[in-house]
């Protein structure tokens, strides 16, 4: 039996520059507080919530109606939701999908995750894309604004945040492939807050997949014995986590294989010495058109991120680095945000992106096979 909602209350969302949004709770209703990002996912939204590169974000959805299909066990993407706050215009009353084993309005009041249903979704997705994500509170308790904003002001930016070790395993596990998949390659991913749909996918290929804790070195990544090393994604600020730069030095310095995705991304980017940055609302959804500049090929790849490696001084040309020559690889075709790096003699390659596509298009799933091949030419 689905567990019944929880009450309305009305409620107020407060931007860090004093917007005030009025409307209603759904799921939980105690105050909250976060960044303010908009994601443009038309679906997904149980994805999202349990993705731990949300940890400490309100995410507003900008689909009109969330809530369609209701929650169920096997959508989860970790362990619980990490998400701040949810934030939609119409929360749907009554799921409708056959998968569905409780409303999206419990599963919020069940893990204590404030919701936020208001008119004016599409005017604050406007606004942060001019004005850029910010800090954010959402209260049933407070009634008056200017309280509610004096406790925004309080919180802590994203800039400089360390989350990777928050959402983190707290002890390593192993994800084997399905029975009748013969094992043929080992791999060390380091958990800077990966989705459970990534090492599926690799161990889907014959990858067995530790998972290690963020802070894990690259000793204990090596003591592994991996054919390659995975570096995730996850939340927070790519400068504020040293320690997994750290352990990215140690790897590719042993010649190890080395695959990155988002924030493991951002990481290759600072270990070859380039700069990374914050954007101005960031990319978060499943639509977002990537350029391969080596083929040309463009592919829609789904996105969650907040920060970006910057351009280096010879532009999406060959760069020196500590390691060989690197060149950027893939480019943002919205706004040009560089989208993948590669070592031109090592065996190491990143993407800004989510090949694991969960939630998102399957176009960049060949990526996973594509770390195979690395691992499999090392040999």
């Amino acid at each position: 039996m689905t567990a019944a909602a929880p009450p309305e209350r009305p409620a107020i969302l407060v931007l860090e520059d004093g917007l005030t949004f009025r409307g209603h709770t759904f799921g939980a209703d105690g105050d909250t507080f976060g960044e303010m990002v908009f994601n443009t996912g038309m679906t997904g939204y149980q994805e999202t919530l349990t993705d731990p590169s949300y940890a400490r974000q309100i995410v507003a959805m900008t689909a009109p109606h969330v809530g369609n299909t209701g929650v169920n066990e096997q959508d989860p993407e970790s362990r619980r939701i990490w998400v701040a706050g949810f934030v939609v215009r119409e929360p749907a009353r009554v799921p409708s999908s056959w998968r569905s084993q409780r409303s999206l309005q419990a599963e919020l009041a069940r893990q204590a995750v404030t919701g936020f249903a208001t008119t004016g979704t599409r005017a604050l997705t406007r606004h942060l894309r001019d004005k850029g994500a910010m800090r954010a509170g959402i209260s049933a308790n407070m009634t008056d604004p200017g309280e509610l904003l004096e406790r925004v002001l309080a919180t802590s930016p994203m800039t400089g945040a360390d989350l990777a070790r928050e959402v983190s395993t707290a002890e390593p596990y192993v994800v084997r492939p399905p029975a009748g998949t013969p094992v043929r390659y080992r791999v060390a991913a380091l958990d800077l807050g990966i989705k459970a749909a990534t090492p599926r996918s690799m161990a889907a290929l014959g990858c067995e997949v530790h998972v290690l804790p963020a802070t894990a070195t690259a000793q204990q990544m090596l003591a592994v014995g991996p054919d390659g090393a995975f570096f995730s994604n996850g939340p927070g600020d790519p400068a504020a986590i040293s320690y997994a730069a750290d352990a990215m030095r140690g790897v590719l310095e042993a010649g190890v294989p080395l695959f990155g995705i988002c924030l493991g991304s951002q990481v290759l980017g600072r270990v070859l010495g380039l700069d990374t940055y914050k954007l101005r609302f960031g990319h978060r959804g499943v639509n977002q058109p990537v350029q391969d500049l080596r083929t040309g090929r463009v592919q829609i790849t789904s996105h969650n991120h907040g920060f970006a490696v910057a351009l280096p001084s010879a532009g999406t040309g060959a760069f020196p680095t500590k390691y060989g020559p690197a060149e950027i690889t893939h480019l943002n075709l919205n706004d040009g945000v560089v989208e993948g790096l590669r070592l031109l003699d090592a065996p190491a390659f990143s993407v800004q992106y989510h090949p694991e596509a969960a939630p998102g298009p399957h176009d960049a799933s060949g990526l996973f096979a594509e770390f195979c091949d690395l691992m499999e030419a090392a040999r």
